[in-house]
Parts: C-alpha cells; structure tokens; sequence
C-alpha cells in the first residue's frame, strides 16, 4: 500500500506483506498482524488438526493456518484450524466462509478471537465457531442460531465434548495439548 492511498486496505495489498512469521488477516480493510504463535498454542491447533482430518468425511477438507479464509475484497481471515466443504476450497483459498472456524488464545488475540473475529465468523455465517484456551485447557463451542452464536457446549481439562458439527468427533482439551500440558 501506498503513501498516497490512505483507504481501507484490500485482500490484494496482502499480497505485498513480508513472510516474516507473522499472521496478517484484513476485517473490513483493517489490517490484523499477530506475533507468530507459541508452543502451547501450536501443540493444540496440530493435535485437533489431527483429530478432525481423522473424523473427517470426504465431503469436507481440514486445514491449518496459515490458510486464507476470502470474502470479498475486504476480509481474509486465517483462523487456526478450519473445516470447509471440499468443493469449495481452491488452490490457494477458501472464498467461502467455512462450516468451522478454531481459534486458539494468546494474549496477543484473545480479545481479537473472542470478539472482532467472532463477530466476523457469525456476520459471514460460519455455522461453528470453537474457541480454545490453552491456559486451562478450555474449549467453547458456539453454534449459528438464527443468525446470532449461541454457546451450545464447553468443555475443561479432561472433560468430553462429543461434536455433532460439522460431523461426529470427541474432543478432550486435555488430550489437545498430550506431554506438554506440563
């Protein structure tokens, strides 16, 4: 971008960013950089990675960040685990919203996933929206329901949320973050 354009930035202007480690999405040409993530943070995203590509069915694809989430000129989001419909995704993209979208905390997003984020996902439509907090570890399910998110499940530590959507998988908090939830 430019000295000289001083308007909203557009998913093409991401394209100049630097690959320096750093998450760089656009909400309503606002540009959004976050740190690069730490090991908890990471350890829980790959290991539900896993366990969603396991449960997944072949209609839907599982992917991780950095993955670009497109809506028009104006939004790219990354969130840290997706699940979209396999038709839908590109070879560079997901230009629809998708039917999950996780978002692991750090102190540098917490604010940002549980509000700016969320309200993006639930705007967009995204039918499942899981937030995760590797502090406890703590995991919050949030559902479309007419239009709004309503909180339909939380699970801590060792307890079980048995998901019904985007399809049928068990997931421990716990057991997302294994030997170093130490």
């Amino acid at each position: 971008m430019t000295a000289t354009n001083s308007g909203p930035m557009t998913v093409k202007d991401l394209e100049g960013m630097p690959d320096d480690g750093r998450r760089y999405e656009l909400i309503d040409g606002v540009l959004i950089v976050t740190p690069t993530p730490g090991t908890r943070h990471q350890r829980i995203a790959l290991r539900l990675f896993a366990l969603l590509d396991d449960a997944c069915p072949p209609e839907y694809g599982v992917l991780a960040a950095p993955y670009a989430v497109h809506w028009g000129d104006y939004i790219e989001l990354q969130p840290d685990v997706l699940v979209g419909r396999f038709e839908d995704f590109t070879a560079r993209d997901l230009p629809v919203p998708p039917v999950l979208a996780v978002e692991v905390l750090s102190p540098s997003t917490r604010l940002i996933d549980l509000n700016t984020k969320k309200a993006v996902y639930e705007r967009l439509g995204v039918p499942s929206y899981w937030v995760i907090d590797p502090a406890e570890p703590r995991l919050t399910v949030f559902e479309l329901d007419d239009g709004a998110y309503r909180e339909v499940g939380i699970a801590v530590a060792a307890e079980v949320y048995q998901a019904a959507k985007p399809f049928l998988v068990r997931v421990v908090p716990a057991e997302l973050l294994g030997r170093w939830g130490h």
